[in-house]
């Protein structure tokens, strides 16, 4: 048996994946014992790789409401918890992305979810969102899982983002 890395540790996603695929199979083998209750085996194993999966897109969506309310009101009491949050959820999702998630995770729809919040939360205290964020997620997935990404980095990114548009003023 090889004592290397496997699937399992280097992408449980897609080793979840894999295994769901080969357990259906023997599933519908008739001459398996029927003793094993093979939809819920299943099931764990594909909850395993949705745990990853999700608790990267929290840590991801987390890092992106915290960016915005920053660039959004870059006067506010609570930037220095903001700062500190970002460097918490990017450690996160740096240290559980797998390059298997990038087709697995809907990051306009992150995007999307992160503005929105953010949005409501700096409402709260009577700040709003920056205007002309664009629609599409301005991050890549490996910039926002890039050892040295931080609040900085983000904040040039989506001033760069800004100033290319031409509509936006």
């Amino acid at each position: 048996m090889d004592n290397g890395p496997s699937l399992y540790d280097d992408d449980i996603v897609t080793w979840a994946e894999e295994q769901v695929t080969a357990l259906r199979a023997l599933a519908m083998r008739g001459d398996l014992s029927n003793d094993v209750d093979w939809a819920n085996v299943i099931e764990e194993i594909e909850s395993v790789g949705r745990a990853d999966l999700e608790r990267v897109e929290s840590a991801i969506l987390q890092l992106l409401i915290h960016v915005l309310k920053y660039a959004s009101a870059p006067g506010a009491q609570s930037t220095k918890s903001w700062r500190k949050e970002v460097l918490v959820f990017q450690a996160s999702a740096r240290r559980n992305y797998r390059r298997s998630m990038r087709q697995r995770i809907d990051w306009d729809a992150l995007w999307s979810s992160a503005r929105k919040i953010a949005d409501s939360s700096l409402g709260m205290f009577g700040d709003a969102l920056l205007g002309g964020l664009p629609d599409h997620m301005p991050f890549t997935p490996e910039a926002i899982t890039a050892p040295g990404f931080d609040m900085d980095e983000a904040l040039e990114r989506l001033a760069t983002v800004l100033n290319s548009d031409p509509g936006h003023t």
